[in-house]
């Protein structure tokens, strides 16, 4: 199993009080299309506790079809809820540097394809957040059921704060078609 170190920082939010950091709930997806695709979440959730932040709490394994790409090879997703006391730009670094070790690459013409891991930062509290590199709330929450499913599961009261609707709510009006079926427990 592939492990890896990163380092630490501070972030603005509630205050740890046994480490004096500040601490923010982060919900995170993984995903995964190629390979050993159990293999791939398990070893991205070890990393992510081992570098970004503690995992509170994780939905099911969902099976979906591949969504807005040409592929025959569905996707296994997971969502995670973390702490963590890092920036959302130092979480960004630290989750593509995962993502490569673990053997994502990426093509430079956009757009998507398959791939041995994904991860996506979802939310971070209730922030809103846009840079060129990071859009938060992740801007096609509202259009993908693969995502809305285990946010449903983990949290489906939770308020998205741009379109103040609930993650019940945004699936209930979500138009995307594409199936999405429960494959395993945490």
């Amino acid at each position: 199993m592939t492990s890896l170190r990163l380092i630490g920082f501070l972030i603005s939010g509630k205050k740890n009080s046994l480490k004096g950091k500040i601490e923010h709930k982060v919900y995170l997806l993984t995903g995964s299309n190629l390979g050993d695709r159990s293999k791939s979440l398990k070893e991205a959730e070890k990393s992510i506790h081992e570098n970004c932040g503690n995992i509170l709490k994780s939905s099911s394994i969902y099976e979906s079809e591949p969504w807005n790409m040409d592929s025959d090879d569905w996707f296994l997703n997971q969502v995670h809820l973390i702490g963590t006391t890092k920036t959302a730009l130092e979480l960004l670094e630290g989750i593509l540097q995962i993502e490569t070790i673990l053997g994502r690459t990426r093509k430079s013409s956009g757009g998507y394809e398959s791939r041995i891991i994904d991860i996506d930062i979802l939310y971070i509290d209730s922030l809103v957040y846009d840079t060129p590199e990071l859009i938060v709330p992740h801007p096609r929450i509202q259009e993908r059921r693969f995502v809305l499913v285990p946010m449903v599961e983990l949290n489906p009261d939770m308020i998205h704060p741009i379109f103040n609707k609930s993650q019940k709510e945004l699936l209930n009006l979500c138009s995307d078609t594409t199936k999405v079926e429960w494959k395993s427990p945490k």
